[in-house]
């Protein structure tokens, strides 16, 4: 059937199959390789400390729980058609391109969440066409393989947050003190933009760049009948500071009482080995 073919449709369907084929193997098994912080929790899962990546990166460990409050923030912020889009959104993209041609607001990409995972996880800080172009289709490959909540964990997990401070979690702990769940909607609209522009605007520089961006995103909130029921006291946000800029050091730090026993714990352990090396050298 195939040899009874015209030449010019067989090589349209040589060629749709070499396509098809790149494009089933052009996105890679495992998207981030990047090393993660070690991390200590109590039984409850409250974080007691946590050391800093081999980069040099405060970035936690993968976690594909994401508050429906980043889920909130983040799309309006970012990606209002998110779940109906199939990874790239047409219609931001058109749009982008008039404001940019036109010269008004500010430069805008028009890339859609799953767009900034490909770029986050190839490590390319270049906006040319080319890798615009490349971004959309693997967003699209990225699309058929993962589920929209999937993606918003991959994202969340390994967007920049100012600084050396890597995902969600890292941040939440970084900045406030606490995990992501527990935040409020002001703290968690302060997260939220921080990735569009983490080396220009975040808590330890551009602080009131920093709060007008939150301001505006929390009152197109308000302005989604959806986001706005869930906003509880939302006149208190408006005076929220947008948080404490902190140290390396991680809060909440060990216990005197959980060091002691670490302590006593390590020196046993040196015992022991100091013992069987002698019992060795004997």
């Amino acid at each position: 059937m195939f040899k009874s073919l015209r030449r010019k449709t067989r090589i349209k369907l040589l060629v749709f199959a070499v396509l098809l084929t790149w494009f089933y193997f052009s996105l890679p098994k495992t998207l981030f390789n990047t090393p993660t912080s070690y991390i200590l929790e109590d039984k409850n899962g409250e974080l007691l400390n946590a050391t800093i990546a081999a980069d040099g990166q405060w970035r936690f460990p993968f976690n594909e729980n994401v508050p429906q409050k980043f889920t909130d923030c983040i799309t309006t912020f970012e990606d209002k058609r998110f779940y109906y889009h199939p990874g790239v959104d047409p219609i931001a993209f058109v749009r982008a391109v008039k404001k940019n041609i036109s010269g008004r607001g500010s430069t805008q990409g028009g890339s859609t969440i799953s767009m900034q995972v490909i770029r986050l996880s190839e490590n390319n800080s270049s906006r040319n066409l080319w890798n615009k172009l490349k971004e959309s289709i693997l967003a699209v490959r990225l699309e058929c393989r993962y589920s929209k909540n999937r993606i918003l964990a991959l994202y969340a997990s390994n967007a920049p947050f100012g600084g050396n401070v890597v995902g969600l979690d890292a941040a939440a702990w970084r900045y406030y003190g606490n995990s992501p769940d527990k935040l409020s909607w002001g703290q968690m609209a302060t997260l939220a933009v921080l990735p569009n522009a983490p080396s220009l605007v975040h808590p330890g520089k551009n602080r009131e760049a920093l709060l007008r961006k939150r301001n505006s995103l929390l009152n197109k909130l308000l302005l989604d009948k959806n986001s706005a029921k869930k906003i509880v006291n939302w006149r208190s946000w408006n005076h929220c500071p947008v948080c404490r800029y902190r140290s390396h050091k991680m809060p909440p730090i060990y216990s005197s009482g959980l060091k002691r026993k670490m302590a006593m714990r390590f020196r046993q352990q040196k015992l022991l080995q100091l013992s069987t090396m002698r019992c060795k050298k004997m």
